[in-house]
């Protein structure tokens, strides 16, 4: 539990939806607040996640927040319960769900660590949860210990929470963060460096997170993106750890997914019984205080208890009165008697005001103000620019001159892009923005000099360029390119505003590429999210993707299928032994022109199955009027016996990703036939070569992966 704060979103005796009453703040995160309330309907302890305010007007965060609430149809008593989402009429956005009391497995951690036989018990309590997760295709992501709860501090009640970045592996379903990485560099599994997860990118974290809670110690993985991608590509050292959780860990985290277990169900069949079905949730309430200890947070006095103080200051009045007779009541109604009783404004302990206007927003003052005449002044300040305030007449200690100082500051913070101004008492605590560097400079000093010695606080105006060049980025693009162009998705004309979000799109060599750009474009986007739509290639097929010319897509479909059966395979993933087919598919705007179809694989050779010597024509009208709309390039082996048609078995000697290349051309790209197979750079030059001539004249390209590995 942590202590509140004047700053935060809510403040314990908030009254949320006239439902949920907060109680306390159970901590902080960097997006969100998470807090302790109860239904003043059904007295149910429940937890409640609040967005901050600056990310409440982000589609992208809203979008995590709406994940995690579509988990509640998961129904486990191992998977935290979403109730629903709500905003407040200012914009706050806030979760509730279950409350889990216990500590979370990085306290246990922490303190020492947990037997063998303790993390036997939540290792099979968790998989049993995410087995019930990955049945409705959804992936956690995120394994880590603070993301595991022991309700009570027993291991046989572990609580899975936290699916803010939960990807639905549904066929089609949107990824909520796009490929960009999810997950803690120190849990995650090594194909998450290159945007790639399924149900076993659970099963590595879950075995890392055991680990760790084992030894007591967070895994070191390095300090930068070099030494992560090393790291992850070892076993984990599973040496001292008891058997057989030891065994159990060694192939749960096994850098090969393959050769991990497949499934939670295949996980769970080594804990001596077979995988139940996932249980209906008991009506109970859960979510994760930080440690066991319990610390009582001091609660600000409410707007509800000042009738109370009204009333004790109109008792003494009465009293007055009747001392002073009828006459003297014209004098206190008015005020005239003011010099000798004190304000008869409501106490306010403690006295804040606060005061913030966000970038894209209007501003809002909330709290007490000492006098009408400053309290209407303060107001008019916020209709100026389109804002209003929620102020409240109050007595209480601050210095002499409060309110006149308060509205001084407000006027000059006017000037800034967007600012935050916090008082409590004679404390000050102002931050803001602006796009003007002599504005920065000059202001910090006038506000110095405006809170004068009665005043203590922090003031910090930063200068903010007002946007982010697309050239910028484009420059950062350029110097981590390794394997073709890399490409900005939909950038703004003007350049990006502080909440716009980077989208890139292309292809990389290498795993740690990918980092190291995400790491120089996250340093260089500040505070604006970033997604990285990029696919990792071989150097091979990186080669030919550097040679292909840039051309829109043409709507062209690369289908895959069996030799030996009509089943289609729409992973295009084959096993040693089996017999790809491939079809292209085109559509009915493709009419005219040559098509080209090859196939570069990770040796380094490219093997043409149109044109080639055996199959000349290529021209698209001959192609449509004998095959259709779907022509076949590769062929079953039994179809192709005793005929010139290409077939081909997958064996052991070339696995990994292997890339067909459509290209459809106004004319012939080259003067001859190329051969049947040739080598990467060979083929690489003469693209180069028909670029320079003139001849590489393409009209659309598409392109698809198929990827080859041992059973």
């Amino acid at each position: 539990m942590a202590a509140s704060d004047q700053r935060d979103i809510f403040q314990p005796g908030d009254l949320l939806n006239n439902t949920y009453r907060i109680v306390s703040l159970l901590g902080r995160g960097g997006t969100s607040e998470v807090y302790r309330a109860k239904s003043e309907i059904s007295g149910r302890v429940v937890a409640v996640k609040a967005l901050r305010a600056e990310f409440s007007v982000n589609e992208d965060y809203l979008a995590l927040m709406t994940r995690e609430e579509d988990i509640r149809d998961i129904r486990h008593d191992a998977i935290v319960r979403y109730f629903d989402t709500q905003r407040m009429s200012d914009g706050t956005v806030y979760l509730v769900m279950d409350y889990v009391e216990g500590p979370a497995l990085d306290l246990k951690m922490k303190e020492g660590g947990l037997p063998a036989d303790d993390l036997l018990i939540i290792a099979k309590r968790v998989t049993e949860g995410l087995e019930a997760a990955h049945a409705r295709n959804i992936v956690h992501r995120d394994l880590s210990p603070d993301n595991i709860i022991l309700r009570g501090g027993d291991p046989s009640q572990a609580v899975i929470i936290d699916f803010g970045i939960a990807k639905d592996t549904n066929p089609g379903a949107a990824t909520i963060v796009g490929n960009e990485f999810a997950g803690k560099y120190a849990y995650a599994a090594p194909e998450q460096l290159a945007g790639r997860t399924d149900a076993r990118t659970d099963i590595y974290s879950l075995g890392a997170l055991l680990l760790a809670t084992f030894h007591g110690a967070k895994p070191d993985v390095g300090s930068n993106p070099m030494q992560v991608v090393e790291t992850k590509g070892k076993p984990l050292d599973v040496s001292g750890v008891p058997d057989p959780l030891g065994a159990l860990i060694a192939k749960m985290t096994d850098p090969d997914p393959d050769k991990r277990f497949q499934s939670a169900a295949a996980l769970l069949s080594q804990f001596g019984q077979a995988p139940p079905s996932p249980k209906p949730e008991i009506d109970r309430t859960v979510v994760v205080p930080k440690s066991e200890a319990k610390v009582r947070s001091k609660s600000r006095a409410k707007p509800d208890k000042q009738p109370q103080r009204k009333s004790r200051a109109g008792l003494w009045a009465a009293v007055f009165l009747g001392l002073i007779g009828a006459g003297g009541y014209g004098a206190y109604s008015t005020g005239a008697l003011d010099a000798f009783l004190g304000p008869t404004y409501p106490v306010a302990e403690p006295y804040t005001l606060n005061v913030e206007k966000p970038e894209s927003g209007t501003p809002t003052a909330r709290g007490a103000m000492p006098a009408p005449d400053q309290a209407e002044a303060l107001r008019a300040l916020m209709q100026e620019d389109g804002g209003g305030a929620e102020l409240l007449l109050a007595s209480g200690a601050i210095p002499d001159g409060w309110g006149a100082t308060v509205v001084s500051l407000v006027e000059r913070l006017a000037e800034l892009d967007s600012y935050s101004m916090s008082v409590d008492g004679a404390a000050v605590d102002i931050a803001g923005a602006t796009s003007d560097a002599d504005l920065s400079a000059r202001l910090q000093d006038q506000l110095n000099a405006a809170l004068g010695e009665a005043f203590q606080g922090s003031i910090n105006i930063v200068f903010r360029p007002p946007l982010l060049a697309v050239e910028e980025v484009e420059a950062v693009l350029e110097d981590h390119a390794n394997c073709g162009r890399l490409t900005l998705q939909n950038p703004p004309s003007l350049g990006y505003g502080s909440e716009d979000s980077i989208e890139i799109a292309g292809k990389l060599a290498e795993v740690q590429s990918r980092v190291g750009l995400f790491d120089a474009v996250r340093s260089l986007a500040d505070s604006r999210p970033v997604s990285l739509d990029v696919e990792v290639l071989s150097d091979t097929l990186c080669q030919i993707e550097a040679a292909l010319p840039d051309a829109s897509a043409a709507g062209i479909d690369v289908l895959f299928g069996f030799g030996d059966r009509p089943d289609a395979n729409p992973a295009g993933r084959y096993f040693v032994g089996e017999n790809p087919v491939i079809d292209i598919a085109l559509p009915a705007d493709v009419d005219s022109g040559y098509l080209y179809v090859s196939v570069v694989d990770v040796s380094g050779n490219v093997f043409h199955l149109l044109p080639n010597i055996n199959r000349p024509d290529n021209d698209v009208a001959s192609l449509r009027a004998t095959d259709g709309q779907k022509i076949r390039v590769a062929y079953g082996v039994e179809e192709a016996q005793s005929t010139t048609k290409l077939a081909f078995l997958v064996d052991d000697s070339v696995l990994g990703k292997t890339k067909v290349v459509v290209i459809w051309a106004n004319e012939r790209l080259f003067d001859g036939i190329r051969p049947t197979t040739e080598s990467v750079g060979g083929y690489a030059q003469a693209l180069k070569d028909a670029q320079a001539k003139g001849t590489l004249r393409v009209r659309g390209m598409d392109s698809r992966i198929l990827t080859t590995a041992e059973p």
